[in-house]
């Protein structure tokens, strides 16, 4: 049975997604019309698992009860040997045809939610369920949200890396077309820190990105407003999500890693989301656009603000995100790559304050246009998360930081129009000026005193098993020699 054309995908109504709602009965049918589904789910690192089941053994009931097919024991953070039964939900409105198999391995697949099984229930530390808990706790405050991700990453030619014989040594090898330092470039590299939009043939990932974006759009109903060659040499990229709900946004996040490194692998190249794979040039961040609604009234816009046109909860909403900016860094930026990103000179939000149009801030108010008529696009970004983070949980805990801002009204203190890069140490106390963490250990360390603002969306067990997995990754990075330190500090 040929494949129902289901491209769709989605509609722009007053500058909003129009939500993408196939029902049960519509993804039934078009699961039936391929030989395969895939089941999807993110683990708590935010890694894409799955499962696949032959299209027959979809029924309407797997939407109701769950599809038994997950040995939770198996997944980092699920579940225990002795209670390893979880089922998995599919969400009827994450129906997508993959488009690389051929006709005969024809697949659609499904995000999913995560039970328990035994009919107990969710599976509290989920991520996904984490999100639907951020959603439920902001309807509860009286707030729909609206999230606007720009992800991005590098696609390399060959990367190639030996930590097998670390009593030997360890080292790795990126090549890749475009880095002045590969034999096979293409006679235009780009030299560093000025990747930032050159045309082609410079911009060798031009045919990769759109692949990428038209599979995204009509197939995975992402709907996708720019992408583009970033500042870093080497093959770095971006893609920008069109604002959407929180879930739907992780989603797409999710659907965009997936994407690009399967269109990278088709095209005999690699991708990666790691946030800091090149050494002297920028790295990857995964800048965030936030907005609260009430009703259909944007909670940010405020015509009488002469700074940013930011109302009071907009600025307490960036309070909070300020407040606990140093704790949050454990959840947006989780590995001990993100910390090598966070250096000061490569555009790395590294000072914890606020800004209009300033993007040394780790919070920046965007103001591409002005008046009542847009005030729909009136929203902060928060500059510190990167793509190597969990999605779900990034937004859910960005979520968690600005309601506790707004529920104790935190100031954010005066905004900061200057390049905070280039001001003293003095002139950063003088301002109140505050640094994020400088390591993977740094920030674990701020998480464990500061996060009761979490627990209504989190919960404690997941909060603990973020400490402990992220605590491993450091002391498994810390305790190995590094080459530099031979040249160092060999002659000592």
């Amino acid at each position: 049975m040929p494949l129902i054309a289901y491209y769709m995908p989605y509609d722009l109504k007053d500058g909003k997604v129009v939500p993408f709602a196939a029902t049960v009965d519509e993804a039934l049918k078009l699961a039936k019309s391929a030989r395969f589904v895939d089941l999807q789910f993110a683990d708590i690192a935010g890694r894409l698992q799955h499962v696949t089941i032959p299209s027959h053994a979809l029924s309407e009931d797997s939407f109701k009860v769950g599809v038994p097919k997950l040995d939770g024991s198996s997944i980092r953070g699920f579940a225990q040997i002795d209670e390893s039964d979880m089922v998995l939900y599919p969400d009827p409105q994450t129906v997508a045809i993959l488009p690389w198999y051929p006709q005969e391995l024809s697949t659609v697949r499904f995000i999913c939610d995560v039970g328990l099984g035994g009919g107990a229930g969710a599976f509290d530390d989920a991520p996904r369920n984490v999100a639907k808990r951020a959603v439920s706790y902001l309807k509860d405050n009286g707030f729909t949200s609206y999230w606007g991700p720009e992800v991005e990453f590098f696609v390399f030619d060959r990367v190639t890396w030996d930590t097998l014989q670390p009593y030997r040594g360890q080292s790795y090898e990126v090549v890749s077309r475009e880095a002045p330092w590969s034999a096979q470039g293409t006679g235009y590299p780009i030299r560093f820190k000025e990747g930032y939009y050159p045309a082609p043939p410079q911009d060798t990932l031009y045919e990769l990105r759109s692949t990428a974006v038209s599979y995204l759009e009509d197939r995975f109903h992402v709907v996708c407003d720019a992408h583009h060659h970033e500042v870093s040499t080497a093959g770095q990229g971006e893609i920008n999500i069109f604002r959407d709900a929180l879930v739907p946004s992780a989603d797409a996040v999710i659907s965009i890693k997936y994407v690009v490194k399967n269109v990278a692998k088709n095209m005999g190249m690699v991708a990666t989301f790691m946030p800091k794979p090149v050494f002297g040039d920028n790295a990857s961040g995964m800048h965030v656009h936030m907005s609260l609604w009430s009703g259909d009234v944007n909670a940010f816009y405020d015509a009488s603000d002469k700074y940013a046109e930011l109302s009071q909860t907009g600025r307490y909403a960036v309070g909070g995100l300020l407040e606990h900016a140093r704790s949050l860094a454990a959840i947006v930026a989780p590995t001990t790559s993100s910390y090598k990103r966070l250096v000061p000179g490569y555009e790395a939000p590294v000072y914890m304050a606020w800004s209009r149009s300033n993007r040394s801030a780790a919070v920046r108010i965007p103001i591409y246009h002005s008046g009542p008529e847009h005030s729909g696009e009136k929203r902060l970004e928060f500059r510190p998360p990167d793509p190597s983070s969990n999605p779900y949980l990034v937004f859910a805990a960005m979520a968690a930081a600005a309601m506790d801002g707004i529920k104790r009204k935190i100031d954010p203190g005066d905004p900061v129009d200057k390049n905070i890069y280039e001001l003293t140490e003095d002139e950063r106390r003088e301002k109140g000026i505050g640094v994020l963490p400088g390591s993977l250990k740094e920030a674990v360390e701020a998480l464990q005193s500061d996060s009761d603002y979490l627990l209504p969306i989190f919960g404690r067990s997941l909060i603990d098993k973020i400490i402990y997995y992220e605590l491993k990754d450091y002391q498994e990075v810390s305790m190995r020699p590094h080459p530099l330190e031979f040249q160092m500090y060999f002659d000592v």
